[in-house]
């Protein structure tokens, strides 16, 4: 019968008491080398320190941007009321060609200015159908209204043809009337297939035109309608189409040979 003797390790302990020893010494790391969680006092103020300095590099960035970008505020001292204020004159230009494009415009902006009417004048903007009343470089009166829808009416095979568009140009106002009277013309006829009338009397429609009317040519009128929701289309057959209201103000305040510009 042999008896087994169990040899010590190389520290001097049996097997088992090394590796309960091993298991109770914590592990010893290189010099610089910290475990999360488990690093002192320093080493956790070491750590804040670094982020505030990425925090205060960060803050230097932006405030350097935003001295190259600005902000949008102006931070310039306002003056008093009543205070003289100097208004610096305008640069001069820095070319020949820059001058020379300066007094050309400073020339069209002054014929401009003496081409506008002293006293009240009309102006329709038929691509977007508005109406405008102007006294001089005010705007009195700014209304929809609706202009020439551009349709072609044919009077059958090889007859007559028209075009239902409002005239583009200088024009003004050659009359006004109240309670306007339609004459219907040949073409209202053939577009609601009726037979052409001999009678004169037979063109004659009352109430149509709404109370008032301002004729400037070529059977072509400033007149109210009974349609006033489609005011802001183009949908008349070359007359200019007004509310009720805007009509009146029109009607007031224009006088007989008053200018009205179509574009």
């Amino acid at each position: 019968m042999s008896t087994e003797t169990e040899t010590p390790g190389p520290t001097g302990l049996d097997p088992a008491t090394a590796v309960e020893t091993a298991a109770a010494t914590p592990a010893r790391l290189p010099p610089g080398v910290c475990v999360p969680g488990e690093g002192g006092f320093a080493d956790r103020v070491k750590a804040r320190l670094g982020e505030r300095r990425v925090q205060v590099a960060a803050a230097s960035v932006l405030l350097f941007l935003l001295a190259l970008a600005g902000t949008g505020w102006d931070y310039r001292t306002v003056p008093p009321p009543g205070a003289d204020v100097i208004v610096a004159p305008p640069a001069k230009p820095a070319t020949r060609e820059a001058a020379r494009l300066l007094g050309e415009r400073q020339r069209l902006e002054a014929a401009l200015r003496r081409r506008v009417p002293r006293g009240p004048w009309i102006v329709i903007d038929q691509t977007h159908n508005r109406l405008r009343l102007m006294r001089g470089d005010d705007t009195v009166l700014e209304a929809p209204c609706s202009a020439g829808s551009g349709m072609v009416l044919k009077e059958g095979p090889g007859g007559r043809v028209w075009v239902f568009d409002t005239p583009r140009g200088r024009f003004q106002v050659l009359s006004k009337l109240a309670n306007p009277v339609w004459k219907k013309p040949d073409w209202a006829f053939v577009e609601e297939g009726e037979p052409i009338p001999k009678d004169p009397g037979d063109r004659l429609e009352y109430g149509s035109l709404g109370e008032y009317a301002l004729y400037f040519g070529n059977g072509y009128m400033i007149h109210g309608t009974l349609y006033e929701r489609l005011l802001g289309r183009s949908v008349t057959h070359g007359c200019i189409r007004l509310g009720r209201e805007d009509l009146r103000k029109v009607w007031a305040k224009v006088p007989i040979g008053t200018p009205i510009f179509v574009y």
